[in-house]
């Protein structure tokens, strides 16, 4: 594999220590008409919120991601998932904007979600969870923005499911952020898309512990998830990369065994993948959270372009090469219908190997794009130096 844009490469954020911080608000209406309340919002912040508050960035997370992005939590030997992205001098630069990032509702780190205790039984939702959307999780954050006083963002950026809210901000709510930044994402769930989720839901609850959902406090659907897991990381990797890290290299032999062991390293590094996301991952949030994106269409069968009029942001669209999950041409898509409705959008496509996954780890040409995009936002819409 290139060695270009690894996280190595970026400047450093130290010892920093951050703490998750939590919101409350009331009960909310969601999209499919049903009440939930009340609910926990936990979130992070980076950097100092000026006086006009008017350089506040909402960095929106990934389908298992959280609201750890950057810097440390106390006794952690990692960073938050986009450290290389977030912090003094980076493109996210905390000497100059203000960084929030929220965990989703429906997921498991902290905001409520399937395994959040219901108060009407005082145990687990579970399934009793209701089904919750993409546009319900912009709502959630739209309601954490304005508990914080910030009236209009300088930003809402994200890739891949945080992409998909990051353009929801755009349309549902237009006349509060001034640009929005999309990266490895689409507008719609594709077929073959909601596809691969439905082998790994299917997976969760073929496993004989995932007892229809009901399984806290007792053994999790480990294997389900794993494999669930398993499926979802192949889509985030490509070819170029897999073939690189792995081709047929065999596992701890020197030929094939010709039995039903594993013979092959791919093999191995699959399971391993799945083994350490049962460890930090809600079956259910699983569930929840990839059916969300499934239900993830921005025209509802309209024309894409007609659901941009009206929109007030710049935009900056990111995609990548290798990317099969979120291909290029979906990019392309929604940048021709933002063009069509004359927005100011602009769009990069990054040569990667790295397929879906890119987004977190092909840093340096993706850092210098968003870095001279926050700049010229900043400086010609909020009037930043």
């Amino acid at each position: 594999m290139p060695s270009r844009g690894r996280r190595g490469k970026q400047p450093v954020n130290n010892t920093t220590i951050v703490a998750t911080q939590y919101f409350s608000l009331g009960q909310i209406s969601i999209k499919s008409g049903e009440k939930l309340g009340p609910v926990t919002v936990a979130y992070e912040t980076y950097g100092t919120l000026n006086a006009a508050r008017s350089n506040a960035i909402l960095i929106l997370h990934a389908f298992t991601g959280d609201a750890h992005a950057a810097f440390y939590h106390a006794g952690d030997t990692k960073p938050g998932w986009w450290d290389g992205m977030i912090g003094p001098g980076k493109a996210f630069d905390t000497d100059k904007y203000f960084l929030i990032c929220s965990n989703v509702l429906g997921s498991c780190k902290g905001t409520t979600g399937p395994d959040s205790i219901d108060p009407l039984t005082e145990k687990p939702f579970g399934l009793a969870f209701p089904v919750i959307t993409i546009e319900d999780m912009v709502d959630v954050q739209k309601a954490l923005v304005d508990h914080l006083g910030i009236s209009k963002l300088l930003c809402c950026a994200g890739g891949s499911m945080g992409g998909m809210q990051a353009i929801t901000w755009a349309v549902k709510y237009p006349q509060c952020a001034h640009s929005v930044i999309i990266i490895a994402a689409c507008h719609r769930h594709t077929a073959q898309q909601i596809a691969f989720h439905e082998v790994g839901r299917q997976a969760v609850m073929a496993d004989p512990a995932w007892n229809n959902g009901d399984y806290y406090g007792q053994a999790v659907p480990a294997r389900g998830l794993s494999v669930a897991r398993m499926i979802g990381h192949i889509t985030y990797m490509s070819w170029v990369s897999m073939e690189s890290k792995f081709g047929r290299k065999l596992l701890d032999k020197q030929k094939l065994g010709y039995d039903l062991s594993k013979d092959f390293e791919v093999q191995s590094y699959l399971e391993y993948r799945g083994q350490s996301f049962v460890e930090r991952f809600d079956a259910n949030s699983y569930i929840y959270l990839t059916k969300a994106m499934d239900y993830f269409d921005l025209a509802e069968g309209r024309k894409i372009s007609e659901v941009f009029k009206g929109v007030t942001a710049d935009f900056l669209v990111i995609s990548f090469t290798s990317d099969w999950l979120y291909p290029s041409s979906q990019s392309r898509e929604m940048v021709r219908a933002l063009q069509a409705e004359d927005a100011d959008v602009s769009y990069v496509e990054i040569h990667s190997d790295y397929g879906h996954d890119a987004f977190l780890v092909e840093l340096d040409d993706q850092a210098r794009a968003v870095a001279h995009y926050l700049s010229k936002v900043g400086r010609e819409r909020a009037g930043l130096i």
